[in-house]
């Protein structure tokens, strides 16, 4: 319960202060929030990784975000969907093009793997933030409202 509690009013609180500075709500979810809710992972990876189990340390960090997206979200809706009696209607511009990029990046990570001898090397991790920021940055462009060049803004 409280997990959900603070869920919530961080969710609200980033949504309030992202509209006080102007800056787009997903562009807040895409940073803030999800920083916010990997530093745990992190942190609990670091702390194996260090304890010399690094298969656990990616175990975890992998494990984490497949529950996230097998059972975090589709749980709620599905909830909803019981007590409710209806669906949950998902309203997304680019739906279609978000799972395309998730499909590549996973195919790009798991080749990045392969391509390292499936061995955590340094220049693996170099690519893997850079992956990172190849994502943030071509979400954040389709996140981000574009101004109409022909029409001056004042």
């Amino acid at each position: 319960v409280w997990i959900g509690c603070f869920s919530f009013c961080m969710v609200e609180w980033a949504t309030i202060v992202s509209n006080s500075l102007g800056i787009p709500v997903a562009v807040a979810g895409l940073t803030v929030l999800a920083a916010g809710t990997s530093v745990p992972d992190l942190l609990s990876s670091v702390i194996v990784a260090k304890q010399g189990e690094g298969d656990m340390a990616v175990s975890s960090s992998i494990g984490s975000n497949i529950f996230d997206v097998l059972i975090g979200l589709p749980l709620p809706w599905f909830i909803y969907t019981i007590v409710r009696g209806k669906a949950v209607s998902v309203q997304a511009k680019s739906l279609g093009l978000s799972l395309i990029v998730l499909i590549f990046m996973l195919v790009t990570v798991i080749a990045t793997i392969k391509f390292s001898n499936w061995r955590m090397t340094k220049g693996m991790g170099y690519c893997m933030f850079a992956l990172y920021v190849v994502f943030v940055i071509q979400d954040l462009l389709r996140q981000l409202p574009r101004a109409d060049p022909l029409v001056p803004s004042f």
